[in-house]
């Protein structure tokens, strides 16, 4: 199970492109498109730039005007996917 200890390792072949405001991931492994919408782009964009989930959570909380019930349960469910879709790797520090 996801908590706020665990970090987001990001899939070395999975390239992401900005177009407008969404984000288009390329997993070159299996060679599928993801397209994110602009709150996934910006929780894409803050797994980059922080080690845990904590951070992106409290950096996403800043960012957005959201109840953090709501905020935590969009960012576990949209890790998850991602996991599920092997675009990344969820790990305990």
């Amino acid at each position: 199970m996801i908590d706020f200890k665990h970090k987001v390792i990001l899939k070395e072949s999975v390239f992401a492109q900005q177009v407008d405001d969404e984000m288009v991931l390329l997993d070159m492994d299996s060679e599928n498109y993801f397209g994110l919408d602009s709150v996934g782009s910006a929780i894409w964009g803050a797994m980059q730039e922080h080690d845990t989930i904590q951070e992106v959570f409290d950096t996403l909380l800043e960012e957005y005007d959201v109840e953090p019930e709501v905020l935590q349960k969009d960012l576990f469910d949209f890790i998850t996917k991602l996991e599920q879709n092997q675009l990344i790797k969820v790990e305990e520090l």
